[in-house]
């Protein structure tokens, strides 16, 4: 399996995360014509307390946020990554996602939860391999990926 998910909250069972997240993030690596297989990525699906620790930690941001990722080193989206050997994926890095935010978002945006953490998973995924939206371009860029991705598995232009 690409992902390795931690449940670290027991309200992620019901959501199907874990098929949710190897689904989405396999859907993403497919789409840069990356093999699944030859990558490993893990998430950690916490609370909200949970995730404003990491975020005070690791971003000086002590609050909630959706989700966190963390790439195992810096990517430049040009030059994606080489797989691992069989049996010895490439570790890509780790997302952190929270539950009570994304469930309050989901219905702020009068979507279905499972709609809402696809675009969660593939977003995350798209930064661990070294894409972000600091600048306008670069948002444009990756938001049309997100988008391609996302219609790809069926889900609505979360933009």
């Amino acid at each position: 399996m690409l992902t390795d998910t931690l449940l670290e909250d027991d309200r992620w069972q019901e959501a199907g995360l874990e098929v949710l997240a190897e689904t989405a993030a396999r859907a993403t690596l497919t789409a840069l014509d990356l093999d699944p297989d030859g990558f490993e990525i893990a998430i950690l699906a916490c609370d909200d307390a949970r995730i404003a620790e990491l975020n005070g930690d690791f971003r000086d941001k002590p609050t909630p946020t959706n989700v966190l990722s963390w790439p195992s080193e810096e990517r430049d989206p040009e030059e994606l990554p080489e797989p691992g050997l069989p049996g010895m994926p490439e570790e890509l890095g780790d997302i952190a996602i929270a539950w009570e935010t994304c469930l309050r978002e989901a219905g702020e945006q009068d979507k279905p939860l499972s709609a809402h953490l696809t675009h969660l998973i593939v977003h995350a995924t798209l930064h661990l391999l070294g894409y972000d939206h600091i600048r306008d371009e670069d948002a444009t860029v990756m938001e049309t990926l997100e988008v391609e991705i996302l219609g790809k598995l069926g889900v609505a232009n979360p933009y």
